[in-house]
């Protein structure tokens, strides 16, 4: 069993395996929601009859042991992916259940790209004097030019709408920090008249599955996501990304911008950084190792924010002199 975060991992993961177990007798199934009846009767058949890998999103899972039918005696080998963003995602409860089905003799692997006080206390619930491989954070490719500009609020949309005119990119991926500003933008891009649409988890599966398809395909030039596509999706070609909201942590903001300038090509990824945010991309620097060049906004957008500055708090007003009538 496999257990992954999103269903777009689930999907990936099972093209894959499509790919290298097609001379093999090996079977597998997606277990995932925000699909219909049919989705999920084929599912329960699988896990019922029999199946060598079941690659699933915890929620879906859970669902289909609440109803008693699935028996997971016989499982040997439980692999957990991108284990903090499940944690992020607060699937830690669910994950526990679902280990609670399992038999006590089993293999288990852990991959994670961070390794929080969260993720320590799940492996050692989950495994039995584990040998720990430590890989170095990789940091972003050379042919990345990264740059950030210091904004308020107000001025972000505003700026990524005069970005995208500047230049014509085949492709640009947009990344915000929660579902509400990646509505709100692409809303604000339709408007006007950019090939733009979304990926968030409001969005049910066949429409994410169509999006994602569109973009790969380039009939949808701008994609604005959550995290959701930050790790393990396969994305090639992608001339720009726009960090709209500074990553939570610099390993989050390593896997956004790379995203661009893979196979060896180049690429451009810009960060708006608000007042708020100067701290978290100070650590992102810290990481990195280096500074990211910080650009001007453009003057007809007004006044921006002061790197190392906080602007002044508006005065309260005063109200003297008010008397109730009688």
């Amino acid at each position: 069993m496999i257990i992954v975060p999103t269903r777009e991992l689930a999907v990936q993961i099972a093209q894959t395996l499509e790919g290298i177990s097609y001379y093999t007798s090996i079977s597998f199934i997606e277990v995932y929601g925000g699909t219909g009846g049919a989705s999920f009767a084929n599912e329960k058949k699988a896990l019922t009859s029999g199946v060598d890998i079941v690659i699933c999103t915890p929620g879906r899972m859970i669902s289909h042991l609440n109803m008693g039918y699935v028996k997971l005696d016989g499982l040997k080998y439980l692999i957990l992916d991108e284990a903090d963003r499940m944690l992020d995602m607060g699937f830690y409860d669910d994950i526990v259940k679902i280990i609670s089905y399992m038999p006590p003799l089993r293999q288990n692997l852990l991959f994670s790209a961070t390794m929080p006080s969260g993720i320590r206390k799940l492996a050692n619930t989950m495994l039995k004097n584990p040998v720990e491989i430590n890989i170095a954070i990789s940091k972003p490719p050379e042919q990345i030019v990264q740059e950030a500009f210091m904004v308020f609020d107000a001025q972000k949309i505003p700026l990524v709408k005069y970005i995208l005119e500047q230049k014509e990119f085949g492709s640009v991926l947009v990344f915000c920090s929660s579902k509400q500003n990646v509505k709100n933008l692409t809303n604000e891009l339709k408007r006007a008249k950019f090939s733009a649409d979304q990926i968030q988890s409001d969005l049910d599966q066949e429409k994410r599955e169509q999006v994602l398809l569109d973009f790969r395909s380039r009939k949808l030039k701008i994609l604005v996501a959550t995290d959701i596509l930050s790790r393990g999706i396969d994305i090639e070609d992608i001339d720009l990304v726009i960090n709209y909201d500074v990553p939570h942590d610099g390993e989050d903001y390593i896997h956004r911008i790379g995203r661009t300038a893979r196979a060896a090509s180049k690429g451009t990824a810009y960060t708006f950084v608000t007042e708020k945010e100067q701290i978290k991309f100070v650590r992102i620097e810290k990481l990195l190792g280096r500074s990211v060049t910080m650009q001007a906004v453009p003057e007809q957008f007004g006044p921006a924010p002061v790197p190392g500055q906080h602007s002044p708090k508006p005065a309260r007003k005063k109200y003297k002199g008010l008397r109730r009538n009688k």
